[in-house]
């Protein structure tokens, strides 16, 4: 792994107003992709294609976000609150003020990662001893990751030290390395980078001999070929778990890969293979609309994205995530927004710190092509 101090960078785009595109494309993106995926989840193709044909767009009458919209809500106003000088103790204090010490919604906490992470946060554990429970590999990181990238426009190597910081209370190792990589790619893509660099950029971060980089190397490789080959790439037969961090972020990379950027066919690629659908399709969303900017998301996907219900996080209904966007990104006149609101009640925000990006680098992209994906 290269060093996540010397990474190649991009400078963020000089134009509050593009920048300020991407950001809502990236979480309006991410919100769509998660509304689109989730009556997929689980699912195999075949089961996909017996029940909808292939999926062009909304199945359901009441789209909505679940656990990833919300979990990136909550990582966003989080960061807001921070920016550059997160802690981990800053991350732990906000597990319990808006979720482990108050009433849970329906989805009690969401995922496998984060019950179990709840469940140590209430014994009184920290981090990172908090993050040791039996599903730290989960993508319950990549998928609130976003944010951190349209944080850290054009700096990936900063994306992927402060979701490091976001995780060290929930997820461990590949579950890790998975979240930086979605931060890392989303940083770049902010700036403008084209497809290949975005990629690069996330295989950057991460150690090369990790499972992560070894199942996102083999679904860039044979994105050309299409959603087939990318979910037979990675994908292992008669695994139990669909919500895997090296298997769903290594899909959401290939469909962002297999749609060159594009946001529709990103998004549909990702929900048509299925497994983790809600999440895959969350971070292809989240990728492509920082490449393409709010203004490539259909508008009727768009207008179907309403502030969160809470249903998973009750402390996030009615935040939507377009204001987390506006909270992570500069005014017209350059400033920075102030720190975000509380979920519940107001209290003390501290304006996010930013640095300046460092000067364009080039990206080189390393492929390989083994013929079975195993961990």
């Amino acid at each position: 792994m290269a060093s996540i101090a010397c990474i190649p960078s991009v400078p963020a785009p000089g134009d509050a107003a593009e920048l300020r595109g991407r950001a809502r494309g990236a979480l309006l993106g991410l919100a769509v992709g998660d509304a689109l995926g989730a009556p997929a989840e689980n699912m195999k193709p075949s089961e996909i294609r017996a029940r909808w044909g292939r999926v062009t767009g909304f199945v359901t009458d009441k789209p909505s976000g679940t656990d990833d919209t919300e979990y990136a809500i909550f990582s966003g106003l989080l960061l807001a609150r921070h920016g550059s000088a997160l802690t981990p103790a800053h991350v732990e204090t906000a597990w319990h003020e808006w979720i482990a010490d108050r009433a849970e919604g329906p989805f009690r906490g969401a995922g496998f990662s984060e019950r179990g992470t709840l469940e140590n946060l209430r014994r009184g554990l920290a981090a990172p001893i908090s993050a040791q429970h039996r599903h730290a590999w989960s993508d319950g990181l990549a998928m609130r990751a976003a944010p951190f990238g349209v944080f850290a426009a054009g700096r990936p190597a900063e994306a992927a030290r402060l979701v490091a910081i976001d995780g060290s209370v929930s997820h461990d190792g590949e579950g890790i390395y998975g979240g930086q990589a979605v931060a890392a790619g989303v940083a770049a893509a902010m700036a403008g980078a084209p497809t290949i660099a975005v990629v690069a950029s996330a295989l950057a971060v991460v150690p090369d001999d990790s499972w992560t980089a070894r199942s996102l190397r083999r679904a860039v490789a044979v994105a050309h070929r299409g959603e087939r080959a990318v979910r037979s790439a990675v994908v292992i037969g008669g695994y139990p778990w669909t919500d895997l961090a090296p298997e769903a972020v290594a899909l959401a990379f290939g469909a962002y890969a297999a749609a060159d950027g594009d946001f529709v066919q990103a998004v549909l690629t990702a929900v048509n293979m299925g497994r983790d659908a809600d999440t895959t399709a969350a971070v292809a969303g989240a990728l492509a609309g920082a490449t393409q900017g709010e203004s490539a998301i259909p508008t009727e996907w768009a207008a179907a994205i309403g502030p969160a219900r809470g249903s998973c996080l009750p402390s996030m209904a009615g935040h939507h995530v377009l204001d987390v966007a506006e909270l992570l990104t500069p005014t017209e006149g350059g400033k920075w927004a102030a720190g975000a609101p509380a979920p519940t009640q107001a209290v003390e925000a501290v304006e996010p710190v930013r640095e300046e990006a460092p000067a364009s680098r080039s990206f080189t992209l390393l492929t390989d092509t083994e013929p079975e994906a195993r961990p």
